[in-house]
C-alpha cells in the first residue's frame, strides 16, 4: 500500500486550537468533531472584544462597536456562501437548527390534498424526525401516512443512490418535500445531492438539507445542485461552541417571491427601515428576510474566531487532507480488525465520493466491553475484551 502523503502547509493549524488533555496532562486524539468541535484558541479574544465593547460603549455598540451590533450577521456571508458554494446573500446566519428548520418548513411544507408526503432517510437525526413529524401534525396529517422513509436494500446499513431515486419516482405524484441529512450523522454516508436534486426537480417536488453533518467536513456547491433551502449548526465541523449559531441557505429564486408564506420578525424587517418603527413587514432582499430577532453577539463571536480559520485555510484544502486522514484511519482498523479477527465492521461508505471525514463502525460483539476501555485503565485483548488493570 502506499504512502499517504499529506499537505504539511495544514498541519500547523492543529496549534490554533485548544486539545483536551488527561489526567496526566497529556493530549487526547479527538475523534468527536461529528458532535462538538475543539475550541480555538482566538475564541476568546473575539468574545472578550465584544465584551469590552458592551462595557464601554453600552447600547451605542449596536452601531460603535468595533463590528457594529447592527450589521454583525453579515460578517459571516462570504465565509459561509464559501463553505457551500452559494451566493452570499442566500445565507445568513440565525437562530439554532430545529428553530430554523421549523421556521424553513413553513416557507418550503405546502402540502396539497394530494401531493402532502415528505420523505426522509429512515436513520435521520432524531430531531428531523420530530420536525417534520409535528409539521404534519400541524396541516392535519397523520406522520404515520405523510412521512415516507428511504430505506436501505436488504442486508445493508447505507442508501444507495439508487434506492433514494426509485423511491422518488414511486412517490412522485405525492410527494411535496425531501428532507435529508447531506452527510447521514449515524454512518457519515454523503449523498450524491445533484442526482437527487435533478431528480426531485422533474417532479416539482421541493429539497431542503440538514447540512449539520456536512458543512464544513464536505466540498458544496450549491450552485451546481440548487436545492430549496437548507440549514445547519455551527457547534460540529465549524468549531462555534456549545448552542453555536446556526445559519440558513435559501434559493436566490425565491427573493422575489413576495406570496411565500414564512413568519417574519423585526430583523427581516428592510434595514433601511427597521427603525421606522413601522408595523407593515417589508422584507429585506435575499435569506436575511427570515431572521426575526436581532444577533445574538456573543455566540456570534465565537462563530466569527472559527470561520476566520476556514477563511485562512480554504475548505478545498481541507477536505483534501481530511479525505487522506480518514483514509490514513480505515486502513489502519482494517489492519486491527483483520489481525484479532475482530467482530468490527466499518458502515461509512468507502468510495471517496460517499463520505466526509466521519469513519463509523459497528461493534457486534463486547462492545460494551470496549466502550469501558476508554473509561478505564484497561487493555485490550485479542478478542476484543478489556481487562481492567
Amino acid at each position: 500500500m502506499n504512502k499517504i502523503e499529506f499537505n504539511n502547509e495544514i498541519i500547523p493549524f492543529r496549534d490554533k486550537f485548544c486539545i483536551p488533555k488527561n489526567k496526566n496532562g497529556k493530549e487526547l486524539i479527538y475523534f468527536c468533531g461529528n458532535s462538538l468541535g475543539l475550541k480555538p484558541k482566538a475564541t476568546d479574544s473575539y468574545i472578550l472584544q465584544e465584551l469590552n465593547d458592551w462595557a464601554n460603549l453600552g447600547v451605542e455598540g449596536h452601531f460603535e462597536a468595533q463590528k457594529p451590533w447592527v450589521d454583525y450577521h453579515k460578517t459571516f456571508s462570504k465565509s459561509l456562501a464559501n463553505l457551500i458554494g452559494a451566493e452570499e446573500n442566500e445565507v445568513v446566519a440565525m437562530n439554532s437548527l430545529s428553530v430554523n428548520l421549523h421556521l424553513l418548513m413553513v416557507s418550503f411544507y405546502n402540502p396539497q390534498p394530494t401531493k402532502y408526503k415528505i420523505l426522509i432517510e429512515q436513520n435521520a437525526f432524531p430531531s428531523d424526525q420530530y420536525i417534520v413529524a409535528s409539521q404534519a401534525k400541524f396541516h392535519g396529517y397523520n406522520p404515520n401516512d405523510a412521512i415516507v422513509e428511504i430505506k436501505p436494500e436488504y442486508d445493508r446499513i447505507c442508501l444507495t443512490t439508487d434506492v433514494i431515486i426509485s423511491t422518488i419516482e414511486q412517490y412522485k405524484n405525492e410527494l411535496n418535500l425531501i428532507l435529508l441529512g447531506a452527510v447521514n450523522y449515524y454512518t457519515g454516508q454523503a449523498f450524491e445531492l445533484k442526482k437527487i436534486t435533478e431528480v426531485a426537480q422533474k417532479y416539482d417536488i421541493k429539497v431542503g438539507l440538514d447540512l449539520a453533518h456536512a458543512i464544513g467536513n464536505i466540498s458544496l456547491d450549491f450552485k451546481q445542485y440548487p436545492i430549496d433551502f437548507a440549514t445547519w449548526c455551527s457547534y460540529k465541523y465549524l468549531n462555534s461552541g456549545p448552542g453555536g449559531v446556526s445559519g440558513v441557505y435559501i434559493n436566490k429564486k425565491y427573493f422575489n417571491n413576495y406570496e411565500i408564506k414564512r413568519f417574519e420578525g423585526w430583523w427581516g424587517h428592510d434595514e433601511k427601515e427597521r427603525f421606522l418603527m413601522g408595523n407593515v413587514f417589508k422584507p429585506m432582499h435575499g435569506a436575511a428576510a427570515w431572521q426575526l430577532s436581532n444577533a445574538p453577539i456573543l455566540s456570534m463571536a465565537a462563530h466569527a474566531a472559527s470561520l476566520a480559520i476556514f477563511d485562512e485555510i480554504g475548505i478545498e484544502k481541507l477536505v483534501e487532507q481530511s479525505k487522506k486522514l480518514h483514509l490514513e484511519l480505515r486502513n489502519g482498523l482494517e489492519k486491527i480488525i483483520l489481525k484479532y479477527n475482530l467482530k468490527i465492521e466499518i458502515i461509512t461508505p468507502k468510495a471517496e465520493n460517499e463520505h466526509g471525514c466521519q469513519l463509523s463502525i459497528l461493534i457486534n460483539e463486547n462492545g460494551k466491553d470496549l466502550y469501558r476501555c476508554r473509561l478505564a485503565k484497561s487493555k485490550c485483548n485479542s478478542d476484543g475484551t478489556c481487562t481492567t488493570l
